[in-house]
C-alpha cells in the first residue's frame, strides 16, 4: 500500500510540472539510458559485467552527446507520453536507428587505437536494448499515467477531474474521438462499447472495446455519467434503435455529428452534441431526384421571401448548392438578412449573386421592381406569420402578412412573367381551428383561383408544397425543452394526448423544391411526414437521454418534472395533412398531390374585398366571419373577445 502511495504521489509529481521540465527531466532518463544500453550490449557481448578501459571511456560520453540531438530533432520530446500512438513509437525507431549508424560510423572511423574494440555485434545488440529501453519506458509510463488516470484519485490536476464516459463505437470515429477527449482533459473515455463481435476483447488506443451487455457493469465500475455515439455512418433508424437501448440508463448520451457533416468540414470530431431529435424519430431521408432539384434552379435566378426564417433560410443553402445564377433574399428583418448573406457568401462560389433586399412582402410595388430588376425566374414564398398564438392575438396582422403578403407576391410574379412560384404551407391549413391556419389555406385558394383564371393568361405556374412542423425551427418545441432541461426543469405541454407530425428542416427544403419541379400549375402537394409523434412521449425520452429521471407521483425523487399547461388560443390536438381523402402518388415516394375543391377568382375577389374592409376597421368580428364563411372546415378554438385580452 506505502508503495502505491509512492507512485501514485511520483505521478502526480510528474504530471503537474510545467511541460519544460517534464522534458528536461525525460532528456535526462533518456541521457542515462544510452549510456546505460551501450554498457549491456558489451556486457552481453562478452558475457560478462563489462569494465571499459579508460582510453575507451570517451566512447560511453560520445553515445549520449550524438543521441541527444538527434532525438531532440526527430520531436521524441515534444509528444505527450499519456497519448502516445504507434506513430510516436515509429520515429522512436527511427530517431534510434538513425543514432546507431553515425554513432558506428564515427567509432569505426576513429579506429581501434583510439576507441579500442568495438565488436561489430555491439551495435546491434545496442539497438535492440536502446529501443526496449527508450520505447519501452515510454509504453509503461503511458499505461501507468492511463491506469492512474482510470483509478479516479481526486487530486486537483484538471486531468484527474475529467468525467469518465463511454463511447459507443470503436471504430475510427471513436478512435479519433477518445485520442481528442483525452487531450482536452475535460472527458475521460474509460472504454468503447460495441456491436461487432469481432472487436468484443480487443484493444483500440488503450481501451478495452465490451459488447452492450456489459453497460450496466462498466457504469458502476467507473461511475460513467455519460454514453457518446461516435456511429456517423449509420443510418436514422439504426441510430434510433442504439438510442433505444440507452433510454432505460441513467446516462447522458450524445452524439457525433453526421458523416456528411464530419466530411465536409463544418465541424470536427471533437464537436458532440445533444441527440438529433431527427435521430428519435428514425427517419431515413430518402434519396433526391437530381432532375427535380436543378429543375427551377440550376442556371436560373431565384427569389426566397422570409429568407432569414428557419425554412428560408435552409432553402437559401440548398439552393446555392444547386448554382443559380443569382439567388436574391427576400426578409424583413434585418439581423436576419445579414446573417444569412454572410452565410450563403461563404458558401456561394465566384459565379453565383447573392442579392440581400430588405423589404416587406406586403409591398407589391417593393416586390415588383425586384422581380423586374433581377429578372426572377423562380420565387419560393417563405415568409409568412407562423406562430398560431401570436397570430391569433394579432389577427389583422396576420390577414395582411399570410393573405395579402401572398398575393401581392403572387400578383409581382405574374407581372413580372416569373416562371414558377411556390408556396409554402402548413398542415395547420387542413380543417383550422386557427387564424394563422386560416390565412395559409386562403393563400392556397388564391394562388389555386390565380392559376385556373383563364382571363389572367398568366405565364406563372403556382405550386403549394404543405407540411406539418419541422425540427429547430423557430417556435419548436425541441429547442425550449433542450433550454427547459438546462434549467432543471420543469418541462411545459400543453396536453399529454396532443400528437404532431414532424421533419427535418434540410429534408422538408429539399422536398419542398423537388415539389415545386412537379407543379404543373395549381397543384397542391404534400409531404410524407411519417408516423405522428407524442409531444409527451418526446419530453419524456428527451430527459432520459440528458442523464435524469422523470420527476411524478410514482417517482417523487427524480429530476425534471413534466407539467401541463392545457391548449393555446387556436391549438389542435392533432394536425391533418389533408382536406379529403382524394390524393394520388408522384414520381417521389415521400411527395403526394391532394385533389382539393377550389373558389373561383371571381368569388374570391368578393372575399378579398369584405377582408380589406374589415382589416381596414379592426373589425375582429367581422374578419372571423369572413374566414369562417370561406374556409371549409375552419372551427375556432376561441372567441374574438379572447384575441383583444
Amino acid at each position: 500500500m506505502l508503495k502505491m502511495i509512492d507512485l501514485s504521489a511520483i505521478s502526480h509529481w510528474f504530471l503537474t510540472r510545467p511541460r519544460k521540465s517534464k522534458r528536461i527531466i525525460t532528456l535526462l532518463v533518456d541521457f542515462i539510458a544510452v549510456i546505460t544500453s551501450l554498457w549491456l550490449a558489451f556486457s552481453l557481448r562478452y558475457s560478462t559485467l563489462y569494465q571499459p578501459p579508460t582510453e575507451q571511456l570517451w566512447v560511453f560520453l560520445l553515445a549520449p552527446i550524438i543521441a541527444t540531438p538527434i532525438f531532440i530533432k526527430f520531436g521524441l520530446y515534444r509528444a505527450i507520453i499519456r497519448y502516445l500512438g504507434m506513430r510516436a513509437i515509429w520515429t522512436v525507431v527511427q530517431a534510434i536507428s538513425l543514432y546507431i549508424i553515425v554513432f558506428a560510423v564515427i567509432v569505426l572511423l576513429a579506429g581501434s587505437d583510439l576507441a579500442g574494440v568495438v565488436p561489430r555485434t555491439v551495435y546491434g545488440i545496442n539497438l535492440l536494448i536502446l529501443l526496449v529501453f527508450i520505447g519501452g519506458s515510454r509504453l509503461i509510463a503511458r499505461w501507468w499515467f492511463s491506469q492512474y488516470n482510470d483509478s479516479g484519485s481526486g487530486l486537483a490536476s484538471q486531468h484527474f477531474r475529467a468525467s469518465p464516459i463511454l463511447i459507443y463505437g470503436a471504430g475510427d470515429a471513436g478512435a479519433q474521438l477518445a485520442v481528442a477527449l483525452r487531450m482536452a482533459g475535460q472527458l475521460r473515455p474509460v472504454a468503447y462499447i460495441d456491436d461487432d463481435e469481432s472487436l468484443i476483447g480487443q484493444q483500440v488506443g488503450g481501451l478495452t472495446v465490451y459488447p452492450f451487455v456489459k453497460l450496466t457493469d462498466l457504469i458502476e465500475k467507473y461511475h460513467v455519467i455519460e454514453v457518446l455515439l461516435a456511429i456517423p455512418s449509420v443510418s436514422r433508424s439504426q441510430r434510433n434503435a442504439i438510442i433505444q437501448r440507452l433510454e432505460p440508463f441513467p446516462v447522458h448520451v450524445r452524439t457525433l455529428p453526421s458523416l456528411n457533416d464530419l466530411t465536409s468540414g463544418t465541424v470536427r470530431v471533437t464537436d458532440v452534441q445533444e441527440v438529433d431529435i431527427a435521430d428519435l424519430l428514425g427517419r431515413d431521408q430518402v434519396q433526391a431526384i437530381d432532375d427535380l432539384l436543378s429543375a427551377n434552379i440550376t442556371q436560373k435566378v431565384v427569389m426566397v421571401t422570409g429568407a432569414g426564417g428557419s425554412i428560408g433560410s435552409e432553402l437559401c443553402r440548398q439552393i446555392v448548392k444547386l448554382q443559380p445564377t443569382a439567388l436574391v433574399l427576400l426578409e424583413l428583418n434585418e439581423f436576419n438578412l445579414y446573417r444569412i448573406e454572410q452565410e450563403l457568401k461563404s458558401l456561394a462560389t465566384e459565379a453565383i449573386s447573392i442579392v440581400a433586399i430588405l423589404g416587406s412582402v406586403v409591398n407589391q410595388q417593393r416586390i415588383e421592381a425586384v422581380c423586374r430588376r433581377f429578372k426572377i425566374n423562380t420565387i419560393y414564398h417563405a415568409a409568412a406569420y407562423k406562430h398560431v398564438p401570436m397570430v391569433e392575438h394579432n389577427t389583422g396582422e396576420g390577414i395582411q402578412n399570410n393573405v395579402f403578403g401572398t398575393l401581392n407576391c403572387a400578383k409581382a410574379a405574374i407581372a413580372s412573367d416569373v416562371e414558377t412560384f411556390v408556396l409554402i404551407s402548413t398542415d395547420k391549413a387542413v380543417r383550422p381551428t386557427n387564424t394563422m391556419g386560416a390565412t395559409k389555406r386562403l393563400a392556397e385558394l388564391l394562388l389555386q383561383a390565380l392559376a385556373q383564371d383563364a382571363m389572367l393568361k398568366a405565364k406563372t405556374r403556382f405550386t403549394m408544397v404543405r407540411f406539418g412542423n419541422v425540427l429547430g425551427s423557430s417556435g419548436s418545441v425541441v429547442p425550449l425543452f433542450r433550454q427547459q432541461i438546462a434549467n432543471g426543469g420543469p418541462i411545459t405541454v400543453t396536453d399529454s394526448r396532443i400528437i404532431r407530425y414532424f421533419m427535418t428542416i434540410p429534408e422538408a427544403a429539399e422536398l419542398v423544391i423537388q415539389a415545386g419541379a412537379m407543379g404543373e400549375g395549381g397543384d397542391v402537394f404534400v409531404l410524407d411526414m411519417g408516423e405522428p409523434v407524442r409531444i409527451v412521449d418526446m419530453a419524456k425520452r428527451m430527459i432520459h437521454l440528458s442523464g435524469h429521471q422523470e420527476k411524478d407521483a410514482d417517482n417523487p425523487d427524480g429530476d425534471i418534472e413534466i407539467t401541463y399547461t392545457g391548449l393555446r388560443p387556436g391549438e389542435k390536438l392533432y394536425e391533418e395533412l389533408l382536406i379529403g381523402d382524394k390524393v394520388s402518388e408522384t414520381e417521389h415516394q415521400k411527395i403526394m398531390r391532394a385533389q382539393e375543391l377550389i373558389i373561383s377568382w371571381t368569388d374570391l375577389q368578393v372575399v378579398l374585398a369584405k377582408l380589406t374592409e374589415a382589416n381596414e376597421q379592426g373589425d375582429c368580428q367581422g374578419i372571423r366571419q369572413v374566414l369562417t364563411d370561406t374556409i371549409d372546415g375552419f372551427e375556432p378554438q376561441c372567441g374574438v373577445e379572447d384575441w383583444l385580452k
